[in-house]
């Protein structure tokens, strides 16, 4: 079955009874090319099972399990899964769920469905909750590799950006001090049915054993960085202090002990500078 073809999508959809929900932001890929360019930049082999999130009709699905051990698929609209049956009916290795990813215990999913088997996640996520995925999959410290996922191209952009450059906010800090993430290529909107009103691109964050850099709280150091990115037009020292209820000489004191000017703004800090804030002020605490 191509899946990419749309008359062949529309009569699987038709044969089903579905209809594109606005609200679960279901656009289906219909590229060709894309599907098979992200199964192989994930990695999958013989030896790895692939976490997706979101399959859709299955159009990566098939591409991953064509290479993949074993491939676990956690869909939300239970409307799908009749159509996922047939178009992934001549695929033995794979696993559809119904469920909430955002709500799944995913450390005991994974050793579930894939004990003994090195794992990565690869999927085509909604927009709308790209963030939430991404952060509860680093957050949880799942043990996965790589994490492989198409997003708003606005998106990919912020996820990727260095700490110490002008588009870091506080979750592209987040993503850095768990993974390397990298831009792989950008998707066209015209890749979707329906199409969306934005391009999108595939970035690929690959998982540290170890972060980069060492903090004696992580549980402060990430509130030091949301303090720090919470007020992006106020020097670093005013939007720390106001985040963290700290008097503004002591975050001054920080910021020059790590040898940063009082005017510094957040996104002006690298990720080492922010570690090192954390440190100091976790000191003073």
């Amino acid at each position: 079955m191509d899946l990419s073809n749309v008359n062949t999508i529309r009569q699987v959809l038709a044969r089903h009874g579905f209809t594109f929900s606005k609200k679960l932001g279901q656009n289906f890929l219909i590229n060709p090319t894309v599907c098979p360019r992200m199964a192989e930049a994930c990695g999958v082999a013989s030896g790895v099972g692939v976490l997706e999130v979101g399959p859709g009709i299955g159009i990566l699905t098939a591409q991953l399990a064509s290479r993949a051990e074993k491939v676990c698929a956690v869909e939300l609209d239970g409307r799908l899964l009749p159509v996922l049956g047939e178009t992934l009916n001549p695929y033995q290795n794979v696993h559809v769920i119904l469920g909430d990813i955002l709500k799944l215990d995913l450390h005991a999913l994974l050793e579930q469905e894939f004990a003994g088997l090195r794992v990565v996640v690869c999927a085509n996520l909604p927009y709308y909750i790209t963030s939430p995925v991404i952060m509860k999959i680093l957050e949880e410290k799942l043990p996965v590799e790589s994490i492989t996922v198409m997003v708003q191209k606005e998106a990919a952009d912020r996820l990727c950006a260095k700490p110490g450059t002008r588009a870091c906010g506080a979750v592209s800090a987040a993503v850095w001090y768990y993974a390397q993430p990298e831009l792989l290529f950008p998707v066209g909107r015209g890749s979707f049915l329906p199409s969306p009103k934005v391009d999108s691109a595939v970035i690929q964050l690959r998982v540290h054993s170890t972060p980069p850099v060492q903090v004696p709280d992580e549980a402060f150091f990430f509130r030091t960085v949301r303090a720090a990115f919470g007020q992006r037009r106020k020097a670093a020292a005013n939007s720390v202090s106001a985040g963290l209820a700290l008097p503004k000489s002591v975050v001054q004191a920080a910021l020059k002990q790590i040898g940063a000017p009082d005017t510094v703004r957040a996104e002006q800090l690298t990720l080492e500078q922010l570690a090192a804030l954390s440190s100091a002020l976790f000191s003073q605490i």
